[in-house]
């Protein structure tokens, strides 16, 4: 009985230490700076297609028509939403000018990001510029959009250019300290990870709704659809036990992220499983920069010192060595 009331009594304060220990840890910002870069490789990417089809998204003779954006605005989910390029829009004079500026100097922030120069302005300057042009071609934005937004928007909060960065060589060339371990580092890596675990089960939830996803069908009926279909893959109607198969496994796959990814035992397997699921999605669907980008989410999941052991030193900084970062699960 005297044991139980202590454990009792001992519960709060354990919780109080896991949760300061998940969040306030000081963790190596490796991981973060190698997000930074794949990220914004991909924003890059992102960017570029909006301003090389950018009559057909945002000109006077646009996909989608000025009713049609008004009848967006119209819905609550946008009224409160805001984009340069509707300022623009709305300014009495002829803006082209402006607005290809603006854009040049988009292109010039994610550079910046990725390459990590002044790292922190230029993660603020490319969030605001991606959630902008995402508010703007209301219709014509998917999952690699609200993703890239997601990662932007983290990579504001923790040092993303103290790794691997020209941030980090500028430093050390002026004789000043390297960023060592810090918390706003942990912080966005576990922002990042915690908004991978929803998206998953989101996508799950979702899934359950679907007759195709119960019946095993649905992994055809996607490999099977023109419209997306990069690589020809339908032969496999001829193993329909292994479609069934791979159908329920990228359900329970989605399903169980959420819970198992925390996991030190299954975490590498399921981190492992997200490179056929995305890569499939990339080569078999047409959408490699939504599968490039969900893997950089997982990304997220990597611990530091597996960064350091892969991509060695460059910032002098003297880390702990890897079974102590092992032991404390980073």
């Amino acid at each position: 009985m005297a044991s139980a009331t202590e454990h009792l009594r001992d519960t709060p304060a354990a919780a109080r230490d896991a949760w300061n220990r998940f969040w306030f840890r000081p963790t190596d910002p490796a991981t973060l700076g190698v997000i930074r870069i794949c990220a914004g490789l991909l924003l890059l990417r992102t960017h570029w297609v909006w301003i090389a089809n950018h009559d057909a998204f945002f000109g006077p003779q646009a996909w989608l028509s000025a009713a049609g954006r008004a009848a967006f605005n119209e819905g609550s989910w946008s009224s409160w939403s805001w984009s340069h390029l509707l300022w623009c829009d709305s300014l009495p004079f002829d803006s082209t000018g402006l607005i290809w500026t603006l854009h040049v100097v988009a292109l010039i922030a994610m550079a910046m990001l990725t390459l990590g120069l002044m790292t922190r302005a230029a993660a603020v300057a490319s969030f605001l510029f991606t959630v902008s042009f995402a508010n703007r071609a209301m219709g014509s934005t998917f999952g690699l959009d609200g993703v890239n937004a997601m990662l932007a928007l983290y990579l504001m909060i923790g040092p993303a250019g103290a790794a691997f960065s020209l941030d980090n060589l500028i430093r050390k060339r002026r004789g000043k300290p390297p960023v060592g371990e810090s918390v706003s580092a942990n912080i966005a890596i576990r922002l990042i990870q915690l908004h991978m675990c929803y998206i998953y089960l989101s996508a799950a939830l979702a899934k359950f709704a679907g007759e195709t996803w119960w019946d095993g069908t649905a992994m055809w009926l996607a490999i099977a659809n023109y419209e997306y279909q990069s690589i020809d893959v339908t032969f496999l109607a001829h193993w329909p036990l292994l479609l069934n198969f791979l159908t329920h496994v990228t359900l329970y796959w989605e399903l169980s992220y959420c819970a198992l990814v925390w996991l030190p035992r299954f975490r590498p397997g399921v981190i492992l499983l997200a490179v056929p699921v995305h890569l499939g999605i990339s080569l078999c669907m047409g959408m490699v920069e939504f599968g490039l980008v969900m893997l950089v989410g997982n990304a997220a999941f990597i611990s530091p010192w597996i960064i350091r052991k892969v991509i060695p030193g460059g910032d002098g900084v003297q880390r702990k060595d890897a079974k102590t970062q092992r032991r404390k699960g980073r």
